[in-house]
């Protein structure tokens, strides 16, 4: 028979168990991965929450937690962010470090928990465009609707939510009608909106119970900080300029020479990080190719300014704005307002930029030393012992017309056949009569004829 064990010693042995078990857990340090969302809403944002919830999720963490200073930003970054929260497994906090301003707003209400430093404030979440003008009623009917799904996912007010973009919701004691809610820390506490004021990241983990905690701190690493330098509208105007004057000297120093390096390295580096954002698609990369190849069939092919011409302008400017601009195709719905008018706005004022510029210092520029030293401007001439795979005398002084605009390069037409020809006069119109004056490689190489 087995002895009953008393009562007492049950008691005694259950509590020795317990604290074993604590002293476990204490030893056993929980698994935090934290990170920064200090900036406006938009790209680079996204790519850190994408590399950043992908990576903890990897490590299989405990909790997740954002440090957040942020204005706010664009709209269909903010929906991303919150959508990635929200569908991950991971639980979230977030830090709200001074700023949870609109954007920041819709993605705090999609942590688990949220907590605020004192003198910290979270709302004003309404729609504006780029000059701050407060947008049409639909664009505000969805970021309430937003507003509110996101609230409802984590057990929120969502009266609270919605009252963040618009002002006639009605909440006694919590704000005035008509205003736009905005709380401070205590004011969130206090609806708990937010469970506590915290100090510090080592605040927040002690009043998440946190006591012996691995903290693991996301790293921007150099290629992220490379892509969000270079989807800067700012670099992409200087980017777009670029490309339009390498494109430009290279028609006035026909073959493949620097400028055309440099258009290419131009559109390499504008496209590229776009593309890797999930900004610019294939077919608006085609389409700038498009207008690229339509552009310079009109100038060396099709005689005259036409229909070629203007397709291939539309063409480069529409693959250049439309790859700054999340759609679904041609839909621009989905885009932040006002993004796309700017985006055109931004190519257009770029390349007006690099015709006067080329205008002004095109013709001083190609003169320079500096120039003259990347591109090829020597002549192999027969007297000094060079002599030519292919030279045919045939058509020297031969008499034709311009029928392309020469800049130097262009087409000719002899004797009712077409040439590529290069213009020594540096410059011949469309029509104007020539002559031959030299021919070598398979090249024209011709002058206006002088009239007496």
């Amino acid at each position: 028979m087995h002895k009953k064990i008393p009562q007492k010693k049950l008691l005694m042995l259950s509590a020795v168990v317990a604290c074993l078990m604590l002293a476990v857990s204490v030893v056993q340090a929980q698994q935090v991965y934290r990170f920064d969302l200090k900036e406006d809403i938009g790209p680079s944002a996204w790519r850190t929450v994408k590399n950043a919830y992908s990576q903890a999720e990897a490590a299989k963490v405990d909790l997740m937690l954002i440090e957040m200073n942020t204005f706010g930003g664009m709209v269909n970054f903010a929906d991303s962010i919150r959508s990635r929260i929200l569908d991950s497994p991971l639980e979230t906090v977030v830090f709200i470090n001074h700023n949870a301003a609109s954007a920041g707003a819709l993605i705090s209400l999609a942590a688990d928990r949220i907590y605020m430093s004192k003198g910290s404030s979270i709302g004003a979440a309404s729609v504006v465009d780029q000059s701050g003008q407060v947008l049409p009623e639909k664009h505000q009917s969805y970021m309430r609707g937003l507003m509110r799904a996101t609230a409802e996912a984590k057990g929120r007010d969502p009266k609270v939510a919605e009252a963040f973009v618009d002002g006639d919701v009605d909440l006694p004691n919590i704000k005035p009608t008509g205003k736009i809610l905005t709380l401070t820390s205590a004011e969130a506490v206090k609806i708990q909106l937010a469970e506590a004021e915290a100090s510090t990241i080592a605040d927040v983990l002690t009043a998440e119970g946190i006591r012996n905690s691995d903290i693991t701190t996301h790293r921007v690493t150099i290629i992220d900080k490379i892509i969000s330098f270079l989807i800067n509208p700012a670099v992409s105007g200087i980017l777009i300029l670029l490309i339009i004057g390498g494109i430009y000297f290279e028609m006035q120093t026909p073959g493949i020479g620097f400028a055309l390096v440099v258009a290419i390295i131009a559109a390499v580096l504008f496209f590229a990080p776009l593309y890797i954002q999930g900004l610019a698609d294939n077919w608006e990369i085609a389409l700038f190719v498009a207008g690229i190849v339509l552009i310079l069939l009109e100038l060396f092919v099709i005689p005259g300014f036409g229909v070629a011409g203007i397709l291939g302008i539309i063409c480069l400017v529409c693959g250049l704005a439309f790859s700054m601009v999340v759609n679904d195709y041609f839909n621009f719905s989905i885009a932040e307002p006002g993004m796309l008018f700017n985006s055109f706005l931004l190519v257009i004022a770029s390349m007006v930029a690099a015709t006067i510029l080329m205008v002004i210092f095109g013709k001083s520029m190609l003169n320079t030393r500096a120039f003259k030293r990347l591109v090829l401007q020597d002549e192999q001439r027969s007297t000094e012992g060079y002599t030519s795979s292919r030279t045919d005398q045939a058509l020297v002084n031969k008499e034709g017309v311009a029928k392309t605009v020469l800049r130097p390069s262009g087409k000719v037409e002899i004797e009712g056949k077409w040439y590529d020809a290069v213009a020594l006069d540096g410059f011949i119109d469309i029509g104007e009569e020539i002559y031959v004056e030299k021919h070598v490689n398979y090249n024209l190489f011709v002058r206006k004829k002088r009239t007496s």
